[in-house]
């Protein structure tokens, strides 16, 4: 027992520079995930893309992940590979994903358009575009999620039985810097080069950075495994297909799962779409609109990690999901209302979708490491995600269909980056009321998930940090 005291999860400063390294690649990540968030409308005019087009790009997130079921496969490799392995392996995979994603942007693959035949000759050329895009992120979108879950499963390793739920915090908010930059730097970015693809081209770089951070992650975790071998702890029992029929039989997981997806489609489609419509519903220029969505991230990294030291001291797991669904609600109920269009209001209601997005996050990721042993956590994050991207696929496909069909009130002319070009005018009414209603079905699951955690004892409600 006393060579396990001296091992470095037992080193607080090699916690947290563990913690450092891994959360700074996820703020990478994140800053490539969201580059073109803030550019709908540039995209839409220098590239000819309708709502429904954008709609498509975004939603290529999760093609891979869900149709093909490579979150599920990806937990398997964490399972059986390591974290090392599949953390190098997912790095990597972002950044093939990224460069397509750039090729398409950037107009490199507009002349080979021409040369494809047969049904894709079908696809209107704008559209085309946007497919090569999609596909882009989709190959992103394999590498993102699998390094969310390998992240994950490191720090619970690191941290089970400290300070879990404020390590987890911390990581999810260094990613949520990356989202914020990406909010408020690619239109500056692009002014200053001319390039509408620059965003992409400078989170490449970031990434490739992140991947030499996380090299260095790598060489601290094979110390640890080294001692604890040495020390005569025992592996982890390796991955089993069994493994998906035990987690599956587990209802917690399931309402865990649905609040998940259920959540997270109400905020980071909403992220997607949010510069466009504060410009269109609060008559701010596009240039300094991102800064107001950044509001969200900047909050989520200030106050995560509140809610996650909370948890981790006093328990109440259940009950601060809960209390975030039910501001999540509120919300997106706020921004539906038309006549509520002053520039503090926006101000204010990202601020309150920002603790939100603070509190549910905070004490879920943790939640399912009380409920799920570790040895079979890769794989449960890795279900948990797939069900999710469902959402993260879906559900901004549907907002940019939905803006098409029911949403458009006119055009206007408009000088973008000095060029006059004809910008669609939307009301985003109905797609906040969309979003509300996911939120509503949130709070749902938050109770059912309580009254589980009851009726069976997984301790959600109880402090992580055992004394």
């Amino acid at each position: 027992m006393q060579e396990l005291k001296k091992s470095l999860r037992d080193s607080k400063s090699a916690r947290w520079i563990m913690l450092g390294l891994v959360s700074f690649t996820m703020m990478c990540m994140y800053y490539l995930t969201d580059a073109m968030a803030p550019l709908q409308e540039r995209l839409q005019a220098n590239l000819s893309w309708s709502a429904s087009d954008y709609g498509l790009f975004t939603s290529g997130y999760g093609w891979f992940n869900v149709f093909l079921l490579m979150l599920v496969f990806s937990g398997m490799i964490l399972d059986k590979m390591g974290v090392r392995f599949t953390g190098i392996l997912a790095i990597a995979i972002m950044l093939i994903g990224g460069f397509i994603k750039y090729l398409a942007i950037s107009g490199h693959f507009h002349g080979m358009f021409e040369l494809t035949i047969g049904s894709w000759q079908m696809i209107g050329p704008t559209t085309k575009s946007a497919v090569v895009a999609g596909f882009g992120f989709a190959v992103f979108g394999v590498g993102c999620e699998m390094f969310g879950i390998a992240a994950n499963k490191a720090v619970v390793r690191w941290f089970r039985g400290k300070e879990m739920a404020l390590a987890i915090g911390l990581n999810t908010s260094t990613g949520r810097i990356g989202t914020a930059l990406a909010m408020f730097t690619p239109i500056p970015l692009i002014k200053l080069t001319g390039d509408i693809s620059m965003p992409v081209i400078v989170a490449l770089f970031l990434l490739g950075i992140g991947m030499l951070v996380f090299v260095l992650f790598t060489f601290m975790d094979r110390k640890l495994d080294q001692e604890e071998a040495d020390a005569g702890v025992p592996a982890d029992e390796e991955f089993k297909f069994a493994d998906i029929i035990e987690i599956g039989r587990n209802r917690a997981f399931w309402y865990i799962t649905a609040l998940c997806v259920l959540f997270y489609s109400a905020v980071f489609p909403f992220i997607k779409y949010a510069t466009n419509m504060i410009v269109q519903k609060f008559g701010i220029s596009d240039s300094f609109a991102g800064y107001i969505p950044a509001l969200l991230p900047f909050s989520a990294l200030l106050l995560t990690p509140v809610f996650g030291s909370m948890f981790d001291k006093k328990g109440k797991g259940a009950t601060i999901m809960i209390i975030g669904s039910i501001l999540l609600v509120c919300v997106h109920l706020l921004f539906a209302i038309p006549s509520l269009n002053s520039f503090p209001i926006a101000i204010g209601l990202v601020i309150v979708l920002g603790i939100a997005f603070s509190m549910v996050p905070s004490a879920m990721w943790p939640s399912i490491a009380k409920i799920i042993p570790e040895s079979k956590l890769g794989t449960a994050y890795a279900m948990t995600f797939w069900v999710q991207n469902w959402g993260l696929m879906g559900v901004p496909l549907l907002i940019g269909i939905v803006l098409d069909k029911y949403c458009i009130t006119g055009t206007i002319n408009k000088m973008v980056d000095g060029k006059e070009q004809v910008i669609t005018q939307y009301n985003y009414m109905i797609p906040m009321l969309i979003f509300a209603c996911f939120g509503m079905l949130a709070i749902v699951f938050s109770f059912l998930l309580k009254a589980e955690d009851r009726k069976k004892g997984y301790g959600l409600e109880k402090p992580n940090i055992k004394k």
